[in-house]
Order: structure tokens, then C-alpha cells, then sequence
């Protein structure tokens, strides 16, 4: 009988090893999924807001001015934001943006706050809505509802550019 029990237990070794590496894989892609999430949740935002300020610096200001939901003075002009307000605002009159860099894109509601480096502009903070990519200026400085999370990755992306980190509002 010793010959009965000699392959007891053989394929158990087999199985924990594909056990093993079914969990690793599966909690593997989870994180690869989250890190991906997190730092491409807002990138079709702030690659509209970093449009806008590649035709400011480009001085196209009527292409600029339909990113915010307005066409050519006479044809569609935005009725709260009309073409004379928005070139004292960014026009050549303005402080010119010379270079920028998109820091930050915080999710709030509907939408979301991009904070800019403008350079010699300064730093901006546009609106851009989630589903028609339309830009405004952000109905408030920091999210109400504020975002640990967000707040935590924001400083780290900060310190790792050498960049002060802006005052926690929320």
C-alpha cells in the first residue's frame, strides 16, 4: 500500500503556485488600474485648458475665445463674456503668456478646476466642464468638498517639481 500514498499532495503544490499567481496578477492590474485612474482621470481637461493657452501664446485669440463656448464676435458672441472682455482679459494688452504649464486638475461636480502657470501671466485657474470641454472661470478657488486624496497626490506632484505647495482650502 505505500505505493497508494506516494502521490498524495503532489498537485497541491502545482495549484498554490497558480493560486499565487492568479492573486498577484489580479491585485497587480487593480493598482496598475488605480494609478492610471488617478493621474488620467482630468487629462481631457487639462489638455483643453493647455490648448487655450497654446493659442493665446500663439496670439490666435479667436480660436482661444470658441474654446469658451463663444464663436467670432459677430456670429456667436458668449452673452456674459463678450470678445471685448475677453482680450482685456487675455488679449495682447493683457500680460502675454510666453510659456505655461498645466500644474493641477481638480474633479469638482460637473467639472473641473486646471490650475496654470502662466508665466509671466502669473498662475490662472480656468473651469473646464466634464462633458463639453467648454472653459470658463471656476466658480470657486478650491473644490467645497474638498479631496484628501487628490490633495495628497497634488503636493507630492508639487514637491517633485520644486513648486510651493498652495495653501490647503478645502
Amino acid at each position: 500500500m505505500a505505493g497508494y500514498l506516494d502521490q498524495y499532495g503532489a498537485g497541491e503544490e502545482e495549484r498554490e503556485r497558480v493560486i499565487k499567481w492568479v492573486v498577484l496578477s489580479v491585485v497587480a492590474v487593480l493598482a496598475i488600474s488605480g494609478l492610471v485612474y488617478v493621474f488620467f482621470h482630468n487629462y481631457p481637461e487639462e489638455h483643453q485648458v493647455g490648448r487655450f493657452f497654446q493659442l493665446l501664446k500663439g496670439h490666435d485669440y479667436q480660436a482661444a475665445y470658441a474654446l469658451w463656448g463663444c464663436t467670432a464676435p459677430g456670429a456667436k458672441p458668449c452673452r456674459d463674456y463678450p470678445f471685448p472682455e475677453f482680450m482685456k482679459d487675455w488679449g495682447p494688452q493683457a500680460a502675454p503668456v510666453n510659456t505655461y504649464e498645466v500644474l493641477d486638475g481638480e474633479s469638482c461636480g460637473s467639472g473641473v478646476i486646471v490650475d496654470v502657470d502662466a508665466g509671466n501671466a502669473g498662475e490662472k485657474k480656468l473651469w473646464s466642464e466634464r462633458d463639453s470641454h467648454t472653459l470658463s472661470f471656476p466658480p470657486f478657488d478650491r473644490c467645497p468638498q474638498g479631496n484628501r486624496i487628490h490633495d495628497f497626490w497634488r503636493n507630492v506632484r508639487f514637491r517633485l517639481h520644486g513648486r510651493p505647495i498652495p495653501s490647503s482650502g478645502s
